[in-house]
């Protein structure tokens, strides 16, 4: 018991997460901090070759069932592709990064030395009136790390990662903004499921997998579920929230609970469990349909070998991939408490009843 009252609040393992570096293929220092902080709540851990993290807990069946719990923890930033005659950076994207949101904006070159930089403007006072009606293109913007030539290219290699800076910092209410959200927010609700399931009677394995190269095509989710090869899994991630300027089919809200996926990637009795539980716990919930297409760890997860009966359980999210995205604290909260209570929900007869066409 010692041990769970040493380990860290939900927002403040949030806070340290979303804070840290974790861009696309350049994971490996975030999930040494993941692995640490879920220490307490596993029985053990390990790395795959392509840098997941891959934590159980064990549970006490004599055959007990897999089931593999999934968010994502690498974020999108930038790559340096040069360094110019006057020790400018010359970048592309990783991931789906707006060039919108780049301008003036802070970030960190992940290099043998982690240097600070600002992506430079021109002053308004510069603009011509043609100028101001196109927006300016990525290949148009550098960063400024505030070296000469030498110097740049002494401590930056073309190739580096670059991640961007921005504290988390709290709202009025429960409500967070910062950048990585997108897919942090998973992973701490991840750590919520761990913590809660600490005080429940588990007769499943379950894996908790923080997954990396999600936002460059789900890469490690194809190789995690290859490798575990579970008999069920739950991809948590962040959906679109409402918001000015939104469509009004996005009806999720921040702060009414996590979304409940309906749709080709989910299994029908996987979402029923899930609806079940989240009603007798009185858990706050919404509904979220996705025809196609999940978008999500769940769409790798499903297809693996002979096939993961999926579910995907959604934080809403504001301000998508920027340094700004905005969430309610609670909505992570009660996505890992809904994900706790389903784990020690499973049974052999529950999956026995995947092979039951009529149920």
């Amino acid at each position: 018991m010692s041990e769970l009252l040493e380990t860290v609040t939900g927002r403040d393992f949030l806070r340290e997460i979303c804070t840290a570096a974790g861009v696309s293929g350049a994971e490996d220092s975030l999930g040494d901090l993941v692995e640490k902080r879920f220490a307490p709540f596993i029985d053990d851990a390990r790395r795959d070759v392509m840098g997941n993290v891959i934590m159980r807990k064990r549970g006490s069946g004599a055959d007990p069932p897999i089931l593999m719990l999934a968010a994502h923890m690498d974020e999108i930033g930038l790559v340096v592709t040069e360094v110019d005659k006057r020790g400018f950076l010359r970048f592309a994207p990783i991931g789906g990064v707006d060039p919108r949101n780049l301008l003036a904006g802070e970030v960190v070159v992940l290099g043998e030395e982690n240097l600070p930089g600002v992506i430079g403007v021109k002053p308004p006072h510069l603009i011509s009136p043609d100028e101001r009606k196109r927006a300016i293109k990525m290949e148009d913007m550098y960063i400024d790390v505030g070296l000469d030539e030498e110097s740049a290219r002494a401590k930056v290699q073309v190739g580096d990662p670059v991640a961007f800076r921005r504290e988390t910092f709290a709202l009025a209410g429960d409500r967070l903004a910062g950048k990585a959200m997108d897919d942090r927010a998973g992973v701490a609700a991840l750590y919520a499921a761990a913590q809660k399931l600490a005080s429940l009677r588990l007769e499943a394995d379950v894996y908790f997998v923080a997954t990396v190269q999600e936002e460059v095509g789900l890469r490690g989710a194809v190789t995690s579920t290859y490798d575990i090869m579970p008999d069920a899994g739950i991809a948590v991630d962040v959906t679109m929230a409402s918001a000015p300027g939104i469509p009004s089919s996005i009806d999720a809200e921040i702060g009414k609970g996590p979304a409940l996926t309906q749709g080709a990637n989910i299994h029908p009795r996987m979402h029923r469990r899930l609806r079940e539980i989240s009603e007798r716990e009185r858990i706050p919930h919404q509904q979220e349909i996705e025809p196609g297409h999940s978008g999500t760890d769940a769409w790798s997860m499903q297809v693996t070998q002979s096939g993961v009966p999926t579910a995907v359980v959604s934080i809403p999210l504001r301000y998508m991939h920027t340094t700004v995205e905005m969430l309610s604290e609670s909505d992570i909260t009660n996505a890992g408490v809904l994900m706790a209570y389903f784990a020690a929900s499973i049974d052999r007869g529950f999956l026995e009843g995947f092979y039951d066409s009529s149920t």
